[in-house]
C-alpha cells in the first residue's frame, strides 16, 4: 500500500488537508486537475450519480489510498535531510 501512496504523492494527487472537508479527497483531486474544491466536489458527485452507490466505495478507497498533504512534505523534507 506504501508503493499506491508514493506513486500518486510522486503525481500530485495528495489529499488538501487545507481546502478539504471530509477527508481532503476531492479537494486534493481538484488541486491536481487544476480546480477549484467545489467544481471538483460537483463534478465527482456527477460522475458517480452514473453509478449510483459507487460513491460508497470508490471516497473511502481514494481516502485511503491517497496520502495526506502533510505525511508527503514531512517525508520529501525528511529525505531531503539524509
Amino acid at each position: 500500500m506504501n508503493d499506491i501512496r508514493a506513486a500518486f504523492a510522486r503525481q500530485g494527487l495528495v489529499r488538501s488537508s487545507d481546502t478539504g472537508i471530509l477527508g481532503g479527497v476531492c479537494a486534493g483531486i481538484g488541486r491536481r486537475l487544476g480546480l477549484t474544491p467545489w467544481i471538483a466536489r460537483l463534478l465527482f458527485m456527477l460522475l458517480l450519480m452514473v453509478l449510483p452507490g459507487s460513491q460508497l466505495l470508490i471516497y473511502p478507497v481514494l481516502w485511503i489510498l491517497m496520502p495526506a498533504q502533510d505525511s508527503v512534505v514531512v517525508a520529501v523534507s525528511a529525505t531531503r535531510d539524509r
